[in-house]
């Protein structure tokens, strides 16, 4: 079970670096960030490729039943593990808010739907995501042979308080967030109030919507679980059995693989990125069709 693990932490850990290092080159090679939600996919990207750097780290961990970096690697591989997963959801959730501006009422809006806005928005969320993960930097070393959450006060209160709060910042409202402007767009799109847009606009924003939904989804699907592995063990903690040992580990790959799943999701639901990809995948066939 283990080398099987490590063989699947190391085969999301390389999808995610290079689909998020495609996308990240794409639209700076290509879409040179011309609308705003280009801007959040590209923080997206960024915080999903550095959140794939402290995989093989874990999976090594896991793997030796060991922490053999040290205590520095500890922290730092933990707080950039906490920024990244932040920036990742937060960006998610301004991309969803821009949607919901773009499609209800883009001339309403329209002064918030611009790039230099939304990369203003994107450095503020940055650094905001600096302070859900400052316990890690005080407190995760090194115990025994695990690099693990070493608090002043008892453990399981901080684990729980820690566990909370990410969970209420980091899930809970950003997807209450998302829910609802998808639900709120999916009511205007039915009552036409989207008629301040052309109908080849319109088929546009639909589509680009449809791929934001898709990895809303799929953001709830691989975060879910490892937050009610933690809680469940939080009130069962004498239910550590092998078995639930193993469980989280896959609960915690599946949080992963979020990361590495955007980038193919845009390759299946966004005309404009597969054409992108396309592109820079295939120069010689682009060239020979010019």
């Amino acid at each position: 079970f283990d080398a099987l693990m490590a063989v699947l932490y190391l085969g999301v850990c390389v999808v995610g670096l290079a689909g998020n290092s495609l996308v990240i080159i794409t639209i700076l090679k290509l879409d040179k960030m011309e609308s705003a939600t280009t801007v959040y996919i590209f923080n997206l990207a960024l915080a999903d490729g550095l959140f794939m750097v402290g995989m093989p780290f874990i999976a090594l961990q896991n793997f030796h039943q060991r922490w053999v970096f040290g205590d520095l690697a500890c922290k730092l591989v933990m707080i950039l593990d906490g920024i990244n997963q932040f920036t990742s959801v937060f960006c998610l959730t301004f991309m969803s808010i821009d949607r919901y501006m773009a499609v209800v009422n883009p001339i309403r809006f329209s002064k918030w739907c611009t790039p230099r806005r939304a990369k203003m928005i994107s450095v503020f969320l940055w650094f905001f995501s600096l302070l859900p993960v400052l316990p890690m930097a005080v407190h995760f070393t090194v115990i025994g042979s695990t690099c693990s959450l070493n608090p002043p006060g008892s453990f399981d209160m901080w684990w729980l308080t820690f566990i909370i709060y990410t969970f209420t910042l980091g899930f809970a409202l950003p997807f209450i967030v998302m829910t609802a402007c998808y639900a709120s767009m999916l009511v205007n799109l039915k009552s036409g109030i989207s008629r301040f847009q052309n109908r080849e606009t319109q088929r546009l924003e639909k589509k680009l919507t449809k791929m934001v939904v898709a990895v809303v989804l799929v953001f709830a699907i691989c975060w879910l679980p490892f937050y009610v592995f933690n809680f469940y063990f939080l009130r069962h903690p004498e239910d550590l059995t092998p078995a639930f040992a193993k469980g989280f580990e896959f609960v915690v790959l599946l949080s992963y693989s979020w990361s590495c799943a955007n980038p193919i999701l845009y390759a299946c639901l966004s005309e404009k990125f597969r054409k992108h990809f396309h592109t820079l995948l295939c120069p010689k066939k682009r060239s020979q069709s010019l």
